[in-house]
């Protein structure tokens, strides 16, 4: 299976966000261990192997996502209105586990964090996939959530693994992945997990989501 990546970016941005990713000093605000102050230094969790089953019954109404890491938590707010089947679909995944203790495999600062790989290297998912055409006027702003996807997949196509856009406003993005919802609290946590990367653009120490919880399902 083909790595999960989103389109690559346009050379200049690429650039831009390289020095933002090097960043300037520091005068502060890190453990000993090299940990940001908010995240607690773990291990990065071992690949799920296993398939799981696409959930059969379809979201409605107001229902959030609980994402607990080891750097605090975020909260997503579903989308079941304009995306059923794809909420429905990381709902089941979210029932039965998958996302529990699995590493955010890819920050890159001032675009996206990205993760639900249940193997942990972007080429995972949960065993099958989903198709919905995503809000064709929707734009990937900053809070948005989405499913990521290979190039070669259709538009909408999805499996487990999702991404929050971080860009301060729009992240280029065609309107091609699939829409989950916002991120509606604690996207500071989101903020810390991106100040895990290091100047050479690798994450310094895992961030592994803990577990995700629903509310009003």
């Amino acid at each position: 299976m083909l790595p999960r990546r989103l389109t690559p970016l346009p050379a200049a941005l690429a650039a831009s966000l390289l020095l933002f990713a090097c960043g300037g000093d520091d005068d502060g605000g890190e453990t000993a261990s090299g940990v940001p102050d908010g995240c607690s230094e773990v291990e990065a969790p071992a690949a799920k192997q296993g398939r799981f089953t696409k959930a059969k019954q379809r979201l409605s109404g107001p229902v959030s996502a609980v994402v607990e890491t080891n750097c605090g938590s975020f909260t997503i707010e579903l989308d079941t209105e304009q995306a059923p089947k794809t909420t429905s679909s990381f709902a089941g995944l979210v029932e039965q586990g998958l996302y529990d203790d699995t590493l955010i495999h890819r920050i890159e600062p001032g675009f996206v964090v990205q993760g639900g790989d249940p193997l942990g290297d972007g080429t995972g998912g949960p065993g099958y996939f989903v198709d919905e055409a995503p809000p064709a006027e929707l734009t990937y702003t900053r809070g948005t959530v989405a499913m990521a996807k290979t190039a070669a997949e259709p538009p909408g196509r999805s499996g487990s693994q999702f991404f929050v856009v971080t860009a301060p406003a729009d992240a280029g993005l065609p309107p091609d992945y699939a829409l989950l919802g916002r991120v509606s609290e604690g996207f500071e946590t989101i903020e810390l997990i991106e100040s895990l990367v290091g100047p050479d653009g690798q994450p310094d120490a895992p961030a592994v989501i803990e577990r995700v919880i629903l509310r009003g399902a």
